[in-house]
């Protein structure tokens, strides 16, 4: 009776900790505090800490009931290197246990000992494929060893601990990547505003000098700016976007104005072509000696940190843009480089009507862009929809006929997207959505060379796509893959029934939205990890409630597993088998219509006509795939699989030590 209250505790101890996981996902401290407060219960510690390790040092992450001075001690300390010969020093060099009777009697006292009074204490390394992660340590304060039950449970809440820290890892990555994303949105978004203004305003200036200035003050964070035009001696203002009244009367009674002082802004500006970056505009020698346009910025306007970006037109200087602070903080690189954008935007607007086309033709493949990171932003984990919207722009921007985008499988490709195809060849690959490259097709070569493929008369080298040529009717052909590091994941291919080149543009773009797709799959890569270890955890905390609840009734934990596992794994059918007295008894099973007869052939004796009795004989994981007609798939396994309509199986054995219970499995 002990025994199974322990057994109880400990198990309603890992289900709260795996609730608490769930619970707090992407914040490690609730976990690693429940993990202690349930070790040193269980365990009948008086206090425990928890530290992480980044390869080098250890760092102290959370603790409980620690004596005040140790706690002040671990709290100060920061990063540390364990004295030799100590518990964690043991633990960092073996990454093994470390148990220690009575630490007082060790011959290097650490801070446990000195600070703490611990007498018996039990360090367990916490490690993630071999490499040690950190370590959680308990102690007693009096001579009283841990039992190897209590050790095990320490064992499985460092487990537990790695865990969290890895899905903590995933979520993180998944937020910088979403806001990554956000903040590329929001820029693009600017962007396009400002390149419609200008496709609607050719020749006026102020339409497009407005939204450049808001833009860039409210993305950067500034509180007023100007455009200033450079006729090669003087700067005009063009546009003051919520200047103080007081500078812009400055500006209207004494411009144009021609910089006096060589460090003024201005005046680097005009000098150097550069950005110029000002920290302090109060701190600065122009203002120390009194130059009447920084006195009047920073008098007048409160203006503090300042920042000019060049507008620039064949490495000569036409003009500027401004924005100030009130306050003093500089601007971020970002920021910098955003507002260097919109300086070239400007030069763009102050060109002739020659690049008008050129223009609008830039507006199209910004907007493009937005749309598609307007579908990967609002279909995170949905990869459909963002393939499509990134197949429809790459057709319509380049003027093709119609496309496709592909992803990868092995030395196949499988069809995700398509746009435009002429019928026939549009059922022939709904019919058979995968493409099978040929030595000298394009995909055949876009996986051998990892390049862009571009042919402009698919008739000249019918190789490459003669299904094209052909059913399709297409000539020329640009083939741009999905590229992840030197891994092609994907090509995204657009045609055109007429014969010609793809301009440089026009293959820039595609490849911009093969990047933007890579992004997509990344994400719902990311994602799929976080949602499946969520999953598993979750599946585990269930399995784990029925066996804390039922302790005398095996039956609603068996149940639990075949649900959990039907759950996770999408099979047809799943079964907990139970070997008693030389017979394998199913006391559980789930899945499809059909499922109880299957029931109905058990018990049956232990032998290898199963995949079941063979992995209770083995001890060892049974998988085949395909069963029927596979000479070594078990006769009766075959048998079942023709009964039942699966065709892969998997059992794994449940057994401890010499003993086998039984197994469990699946089949598809």
């Amino acid at each position: 009776t002990r025994e199974r209250d322990e057994a109880l505790e400990r198990e309603k101890a890992t289900t709260e900790v795996l609730r608490v996981i769930s619970s707090s996902t992407g914040a490690l401290e609730p976990v690693f505090e429940a993990m202690l407060e349930n070790a040193a219960r269980i365990c009948e510690a008086k206090f425990g800490v928890l530290f992480r390790f980044d390869g080098e040092k250890y760092e102290f992450a959370a603790d409980i009931g620690t004596p005040a001075p140790l706690a002040e001690f671990l709290r100060q300390r920061g990063p540390f290197i364990p004295t030799p010969n100590t518990q964690l020093h043991h633990v960092m060099r073996t990454k093994q246990v470390s148990h220690t009777a009575d630490y007082a009697a060790e011959a290097a006292l650490g801070p446990p000992v000195r600070l703490g009074g611990a007498r018996s204490t039990v360090d367990v390394p916490m490690l993630k494929d071999g490499m040690l992660m950190g370590a959680i340590s308990i102690y007693r304060q009096e001579v009283r060893p841990f039992s190897n039950k209590q050790v095990a449970l320490l064992q499985s809440f460092a487990n537990q601990a790695v865990i969290a820290i890895e899905n903590t890892r995933l979520l993180n990555e998944l937020r910088q990547r979403t806001d990554d994303l956000a903040e590329s949105l929001k820029q693009q978004t600017a962007t396009s505003e400002v390149l419609r203004v200008i496709s609607v305003s050719p020749g006026d200036m102020k339409p497009v000098f407005e939204p450049i200035l808001a833009n860039a003050l409210r993305i950067c964070e500034a509180k007023f700016g100007h455009v200033l035009l450079y006729d090669g001696e003087r700067y005009h203002a063009a546009h003051l976007h919520d200047v103080p009244p007081s500078y812009r009367q400055f500006w209207e009674q004494n411009g144009p104005i021609r910089p006096s002082h060589p460090d003024t802004g201005l005046a680097r500006l005009a000098r150097t072509i550069q950005v110029a970056h000002i920290l302090d505009l109060k701190a600065d020698t122009a203002y120390a000696e009194r130059d009447p346009l920084r006195v009047a910025a920073v008098d007048l306007a409160l203006a503090r940190t300042f920042l000019a970006v060049p507008m620039v037109k064949e490495n000569q200087l036409v003009g500027a843009i401004i924005i100030y602070r009130q306050e003093v903080r500089p601007f971020t690189d970002k920021q910098i480089e955003l507002v260097k954008n919109f300086a070239a935007q400007a030069v763009i607007a102050i060109e002739n009507s020659r690049l008008l086309n050129e223009l609008r033709q830039s507006l199209e493949q910004q907007t493009a862009t937005t749309e598609v990171l307007k579908v990967i932003s609002a279909s995170p984990g949905e990869l459909q929809p963002v393939f499509q919207a990134t197949i429809d722009n790459a057709t319509r921007l380049c003027g093709a006929k119609f496309g496709g985008l592909s992803f990868r499988e092995g030395d196949d490709f499988r069809s995700m997207a398509i746009h435009g195809v002429r019928p026939a060849y549009l059922e022939e690959r709904l019919r058979d959505p995968i493409i099978r490259p040929t030595p000298g097709h394009n995909l055949e070569r876009l996986l051998r060379t990892r390049a862009t493929v571009h042919i402009p008369d698919l008739a000249s080298d019918v190789e490459a796509a003669r299904a094209l040529f052909e059913r399709a009717s297409a000539r020329a052909l640009l083939n741009v893959p999905l590229l992840k590091g030197g891994d092609v994941l994907g090509s995204i291919m657009i045609y055109r029934d007429e014969p010609g080149a793809f301009t440089d543009k026009q293959i820039e773009l595609v490849q911009n939205f093969a990047a933007q797709a890579v992004i997509a799959i990344e994400n719902a890569r990311l994602l799929n990890e976080l949602r499946q270890s969520l999953e598993q955890q979750t599946a585990t905390g269930e399995i784990l409630a029925s066996i804390s609840g039922s302790m005398t009734d095996a039956k609603p934990v068996f149940d639990a597993i075949v649900r959990n596992l039907l759950r996770l794994f999408g099979t047809r059918f799943a079964v907990v088998q139970v070997l008693h007295d030389g017979m394998i008894h199913m006391p559980a099973a789930d899945g499809q219509p059909g499922f109880e007869r299957l029931v109905d052939r058990y018990p049956r004796p232990i032998d290898a006509s199963t995949v079941g009795g063979q992995a209770m004989l083995t001890k060892q994981i049974v998988q085949f795939s395909p069963i029927i007609g596979n000479p070594e798939a078990p006769a009766a396994t075959q048998e079942f699989a023709r009964d039942f309509g699966f065709n892969s199986v998997i059992f794994a054995p449940m057994a401890r030590g010499e003993n086998v219970f039984g197994a469990i499995g699946v089949a598809q």
